[in-house]
């Protein structure tokens, strides 16, 4: 064989092994690890307080901070059994906490990633963001503190890489929000959030159950169809707030009761990966060329063969690539 063709040969297979390596489910599917798998149909329930696996940072969530739990109202039709309720981002009572106390440690949590820049790329590659615009991203959210059950797409850190799995989060657990009132941060590990996968059946739950626990109350929330100027929220004795988007409760001020202080659900059923369309959070502008964009978009989890789903109903975006599937460990 001639000397170039036997180096471009050499060439070619360190090339090709460099890939297989350096694939962030080290060419698998990152369903060995015995956890929740979104191929599987399975969900992870987390409780509030539970940092939960492979977690981003720290806990950032602000003890003095408390929301109480409520039902949603409405969503009695009959429905299929892989469908959930879904409550809209801008929804009176859909999220509560204290006055003048924000859930979240905003500038901890910014502290956490410039100390970790290799956690900070991966947040931003799932956001699809800069990672040098990830603290002003994060400070764009808004903190406040679930009160139903919620499902979501949560994206760990595991390897080097961002994971994702199927969750139901807690009611009272601390969250950041976007200006269209969806979860994209939980504030007890740090994980970005992003919308729930569709499931082709009722889901198998997983983890730790807690008390009061009901698959029928767990809702997903959708994008509010405006940006949201203020978000309407409850305390736990009962009093009413407005915090504005953004704002980590300093300009907190009460409010009347709502007409409808329970929001109504309506039956719904995750996006399902085959749609074409795509969203991404109103806050960013689309990565320019030198973007880290091996990770999948905040809007779209991942769908059962580790592709991003498409959308939340808000702006358009093209879906990153570089999420592994990781369920979290058992």
């Amino acid at each position: 064989m001639p000397r170039v063709a036997i180096i471009a040969t050499a060439v070619v297979a360190a090339v090709v092994l460099a890939v297989v390596l350096s694939r962030p489910d080290n060419g698998g599917t990152g369903a060995s690890d015995g956890g929740t798998s979104t191929s599987s149909g399975e969900v992870f329930l987390q409780p509030a307080a539970d940092t939960g696996p492979d977690a981003f940072t720290e806990s950032t969530v602000e003890e003095k901070s408390s929301a109480s739990p409520i039902s949603p109202s409405g969503a009695t039709e009959s429905a299929p059994q892989n469908a959930v309720r879904g409550v809209k981002g801008d929804a009176p009572g859909l999220y509560g906490g204290t006055r003048n106390v924000a859930s979240c440690d905003v500038e901890k949590q910014i502290k956490y990633f410039e100390d970790a820049p290799d956690k900070q790329r991966a947040f931003a590659s799932v956001a699809r963001i800069q990672p040098s615009e990830v603290p002003s991203y994060l400070r764009s959210l808004t903190p406040v503190q679930l009160r139903m059950d919620t499902r979501v797409t949560n994206h760990g850190y595991k390897d080097g890489a961002p994971t994702s799995y199927q969750a139901v989060l807690e009611a009272r657990t601390a969250v950041l929000v976007d200006d269209r009132g969806v979860p994209r941060v939980r504030c007890a590990c740090g994980n970005p959030l992003s919308p729930p996968v569709a499931q082709q059946s009722a889901p198998k739950t997983t983890g730790d159950a807690w008390p009061g626990y009901k698959a029928s109350n767990v809702v997903m929330v959708t994008p509010a169809p405006e940006p949201v100027d203020e978000f309407v929220m409850c305390e736990p004795d009962g009093e009413w707030f407005e915090r504005q988007k953004g704002d980590t409760g300093k300009k907190d001020h009460k409010t009347q009761k709502p007409d409808e202080p329970s929001p109504s659900a309506s039956v719904t059923t995750p996006t399902a990966p085959s749609d074409p369309t795509s969203s991404r959070p109103p806050t960013s502008e689309p990565p320019t060329s030198d973007t880290d964009t091996t990770g999948p978009t905040t809007n779209e989890p991942p769908s059962a063969d580790t592709q991003e789903p498409p959308p939340d109903g808000n702006t358009g975006s093209d879906t990153g690539g570089g999420a592994t599937e990781q369920p979290p460990a058992s």
